[in-house]
């Protein structure tokens, strides 16, 4: 059985950092497949990174790293804002390379809340 699992959530205060973890069990999945995207409550689910790109709202301040071949899928969330509270989640695909949309992923991990205050 294919699994996501995040990690690396939490609290911060506005300008501080975060770092996230995806990490794949079941199978091994390309890091151009993979991509982080996020959530807040009553909105659709957003592209947030993959090897390919970022979303505007967080170039510049997001980085998304892994080593070739290898788990886990790590986001580096650096000078943090309270618009970037959500609930981030890792996703990958069966096959092709990673896309900003969310209808492509195959796998979903089950989210961790990353809150920022002010």
């Amino acid at each position: 059985q294919v699994q996501l699992v995040e990690s690396g959530g939490g609290s911060v205060q506005s300008g501080g950092s975060l770092r996230l973890s995806c990490v794949a069990s079941g199978r091994t999945f390309s890091r151009g497949s993979m991509a982080w995207f996020r959530q807040t409550l009553g909105k659709e689910r957003e592209f947030v990174a993959s090897f390919t790109g970022y979303a505007d709202s967080v170039k510049d301040r997001f980085i998304i790293f892994r080593e070739p071949n290898k788990s886990p899928l790590f986001l580096q969330m650096n000078s943090l804002e309270p618009e970037d509270t959500a609930t981030y989640y890792c996703a990958a695909r069966d096959s092709g390379s990673a896309t900003r949309h969310v209808q492509d992923y195959d796998y979903w991990g089950q989210g961790t809340q990353v809150t920022v205050s002010s």
